[in-house]
């Protein structure tokens, strides 16, 4: 299998929809072993629509190149309450992945 599977996890806010259905916000990504591409992203928003918007703006991104690009992006670009907890959970994920290449897990 060339992928792995990572997980970055961080607090919402009070007064989500998925607040009530989640106390932590989730971004899965499934990241090509070789080049650090997010091949598909997921997350724990409350909408479908949000879920997929979050993806387009994940999708595509190596994670060789830092995450300064899909942070801004999620930035500029997603303007609802939980803005903040995707770029703590986009954070933690990118440290999942470190950690990984540091095992030599993705190599």
């Amino acid at each position: 299998m060339n992928t792995v599977f990572i997980a970055g996890h961080s607090r919402l806010p009070s007064g989500m929809a998925a607040k009530n259905i989640y106390d932590t916000l989730t971004i899965t990504a499934e990241i090509d072993k070789k080049y650090g591409v997010i091949v598909t992203a997921g997350c724990t928003l409350a909408t479908e629509h949000g879920r997929g918007f979050v993806q387009y703006l994940l999708k595509g991104h190596s994670l060789q190149d830092g995450i300064d690009v899909p942070t801004k992006l999620i930035k500029e670009h997603y303007l609802g309450k939980a803005g903040n907890a995707l770029v703590s959970a986009l954070k933690d994920l990118y440290k999942q992945y470190e950690q990984c290449k540091m095992k030599e897990t993705l190599e």
